[in-house]
């Protein structure tokens, strides 16, 4: 309880240090439990063989080539390469915005709501709760979350934060890169019933599942409701297993494409120092490490590998 005093002393500039910590706003909040938290991944790796709906189709990576004649540098056509050039790039066909871990706008179904572009700063970090619904799909592998798992929830850890991001776990994802996992029937999802408490009766910002589609029902009843009320949604997350339920906050990152009807996501939950999995802030994030071995193109993976 006195390490939450404080910690909230500092977020409100309290601190009785000579105001040193008053003075430097949240960096304070950084020192004292940023820099110390355990940081996970929940995102997939984007690769041209990933699962990816077959409305859609595959996506292409090249190397990227010269458009024109550069003097002295490149002929057109010709692929950048470390040997010749001395550096690389890479073009990408990418088959559509909704691609391995995403961040799905209201306007991926409802243009008069927002694009990705057009979602506001204030989506970079917020407290993440975790449900787990991983005992419900062991015997049914195309449960649903319900209401009432919430409110068991709830009676565990206490109630849901307004604003918050709620991220489902089923452990679907654990089969990925399987790309049958885009065909697999059935499959774990949300309830509209669910979406509608969590958005309505908890006021979050939105949710999250491991699945490519939020339900299986035949019009997709969740996501319609979702984005016809301008929320938005997390699919394709990754990595939940050993995410506690409470406690952490997620960042949200995603490029922003003009008008964009969806995004490639990455979120990254930021938890207790004592939490089991995880990597924490240290020397090696810059320089970062060499690696024995150096990338390369690789023609049968369509990809660069080590």
């Amino acid at each position: 309880m006195m390490k939450c005093i404080a910690s909230i002393a500092v977020i409100l500039g309290l601190s009785s240090a000579s105001g040193a910590l008053a003075q430097d706003g949240l960096w304070g909040v950084y020192e004292q439990s940023l820099k110390g938290a355990k940081y996970i991944d929940l995102t997939h790796i984007i690769a041209p063989d990933i699962p990816v709906w077959s409305g859609f189709g595959p996506s292409r990576f090249e190397p990227a080539k010269a458009a024109a004649d550069i003097e002295g540098f490149a002929k057109k056509g010709e692929a950048y390469t470390y040997a010749k050039h001395g550096v690389e790039a890479t073009g990408y066909d990418l088959a559509t915005d909704q691609l391995g871990t995403q961040l799905d706008p209201p306007a991926h179904w409802a243009p008069e709501y927002p694009a990705i572009d057009e979602l506001p700063p204030t989506y970079a970090v917020r407290p993440l709760v975790v449900i787990s619904i991983v005992e419900k799909v062991a015997t049914d592998p195309g449960y649903h979350l319900q209401i009432a798992d919430i409110e068991a929830f709830e009676t565990q850890h206490g109630r849901i934060p307004e604003g918050s991001v709620v991220f489902v776990r089923s452990d679907w994802s654990k089969d990925w890169p399987n790309p049958e996992l885009s065909t697999r029937r059935p499959f774990p999802g949300v309830s509209l019933d669910a979406l509608k408490f969590l958005h309505q009766q908890r006021r979050i910002l939105f949710h999250g599942h491991e699945p490519l589609d939020t339900d299986t029902t035949p019009t997709l009843e969740g996501e319609y409701w979702l984005m016809h009320n301008g929320y938005a949604q997390a699919e394709g997350v990754a990595n939940l297993t050993g995410v506690p339920a409470t406690g952490c906050l997620v960042t949200i990152g995603y490029p922003k494409f003009k008008g964009g009807t969806g995004s490639y996501a990455r979120y990254v939950a930021i938890c207790p120092p004592e939490t089991r999995i995880g990597v924490t802030i240290g020397a090696s994030d810059a320089p970062l490490p060499r690696f024995d071995k150096p990338l390369h193109w690789d023609s049968s993976a369509g990809t660069r590998v080590r």
